[in-house]
């Protein structure tokens, strides 16, 4: 089965207010040979300067905070932000820390007319594992899938 499709199924199943939901090895497979696929990263600019980004072209990756750093107050030009690296008919492919900012960002995008929003379940660094470490739960990172360090 097409991955788009899959992940509209999952979208549907779960009665998400967006176009559906990945894996984070689904997403890269999506990335691969697509240009009209964008992974948007709304984790913080520190996030990804401390952290590290999927390795994917730059082309592909747009970085538009959902929050801003430090404080985390909501970015109030993440629309007009968005606008500049994404067009409404894009395949848009929302990623964050552990995929709960993620899913804000791809239903607001969905109510502002981008039709092809898509949440990246487990984030780029998964949920804390019992010692509150991520990366070993779940998440970009854990899947083996490359990714630039900090």
């Amino acid at each position: 089965m097409d991955i788009l499709a899959t992940a509209r199924e999952r979208g549907q199943q779960q009665q998400l207010p967006y176009a559906g939901a990945l894996s984070p090895t689904e997403a890269f497979s999506l990335l691969q040979n697509n240009p009209r696929v964008r992974l948007v990263d709304v984790r913080t600019n520190a996030e990804r300067d401390w952290v590290g980004r999927p390795a994917i072209p730059d082309a592909q990756h747009a970085a538009v905070q959902w929050s801003l750093y430090p404080g985390g107050t909501p970015n109030p030009e993440f629309l007009q932000q968005l606008a500049q690296v994404a067009d409404k008919d894009d395949v848009l492919l929302f990623l964050c820390r552990s995929g709960v900012r993620s899913r804000h960002a791809a239903k607001l995008a969905t109510e502002n007319g981008y039709a092809n929003c898509f949440d990246i379940l487990e984030g780029f660094e998964g949920d804390k594992d019992a010692e509150g470490h991520r990366k070993t739960v779940g998440g970009w990172c854990r899947a083996g899938l490359p990714w630039l360090g900090a």
